[in-house]
């Protein structure tokens, strides 16, 4: 799924009124980032096509002065982050120490509660730390109880898809912090013709499942292709997009930093990351399941 959150208008005009109404400080203080457009990071969506100047000053985010006092920093992004992440994996924890019935019932509770959760928080005018925690608390229910299903099957699955996680992650964010990345308008272009494709496999999937043309447990996805189950296939794309998703969020949450966006949108950065990291890890944890079910 593509991250609608960096994408919202409540995340854009909270990053363009701060720009707008900042007042400029003391020469000097970062004037790498005076311009944040089209020659700097790529036109990233939402930020280069505007021509936003980030005021002389806050090139050093996590230096605090008068001028930039209430400002977002990389610092309350981080903070916020761990937060919610922190959160999660308390969930998580709930869900393998409770009864196997109980973990797998709240794995329906988390994955209702977590869609609900999620598009309330992306279309909210003004972030809600109150709603974003119970998101966090959803999606740990969510994927708590879906890894501790696949666990009776397949041993050992949780562990596998947490160490493929952090390391899709990890290796994403050392490329992006290099400048070897970057959201381009073509990457972006791509991601989002590429995730509406895979979104409409997906739906039609689940109706070929449902009806009963595909009897398959993992309907289409169980379909061979020189041997190799098409999920597999499907699963290398999709984890793929999961990493081009996370550079979108580092050039968003960079750029928000860059302008000078108000502090209380640490929150709704540390939302998108949270929604990119529990897609990217359901998607490997079913990638490792399709794997390991053909062997």
């Amino acid at each position: 799924m593509a991250n609608p959150v960096f994408n919202g208008d409540a995340f854009k005009k909270a990053a363009r009124s701060s720009a707008a109404t900042a007042q400029p400080a003391q020469p000097g203080y970062g004037s790498q980032f005076q311009t944040y457009g089209d020659q700097a990071y790529g036109n990233p969506a939402g930020y280069g096509d505007q021509g936003y100047g980030a005021p002389a000053g806050y090139g050093q985010p996590g230096l605090q002065t008068p001028q930039n006092a209430g400002r977002l920093t990389f610092d309350d992004v981080m903070m916020k982050t761990l937060t919610v992440f922190g959160v999660l994996a308390v969930a998580v924890v709930v869900s393998f120490i409770i009864p196997f019935s109980a973990a797998a019932g709240l794995l329906v509770v988390g994955a209702i509660a977590g869609l609900v959760l999620g598009l309330v928080n992306s279309f909210k005018r003004e972030p809600s730390p109150a709603l974003i925690v119970a998101y966090a608390v959803a999606e740990g229910f969510f994927a708590g109880g879906l890894t501790r299903v696949l666990e009776v099957q397949f041993p050992g699955i949780g562990i596998q898809a947490v160490l493929a996680t952090a390391a899709v992650f990890g290796v994403t964010f050392a490329l992006f912090r290099s400048g070897k990345v970057r959201a381009t308008p073509k990457l972006q272009r791509f991601f989002m013709i590429a995730v509406g494709a895979y979104l409409l496999f997906s739906l039609v999937n689940l109706v070929l499942m449902l009806t009963g043309v595909v009897t398959d447990p993992w309907g289409l996805r169980g379909v061979e292709i020189a041997g190799i189950p098409l999920g597999a296939i499907i699963g290398v794309v999709v984890i793929i997009l999961g990493a081009i998703s996370l550079i979108m969020d580092f050039d968003q949450i960079q750029g928000a930093v860059a302008v000078g966006a108000p502090k209380r949108m640490a929150w709704t950065c540390a939302f998108g990351l949270l929604v990119t990291v529990v897609w990217l890890y359901t998607e490997i944890l079913r990638f490792i399941a399709i794997l390991r079910g053909n062997d």
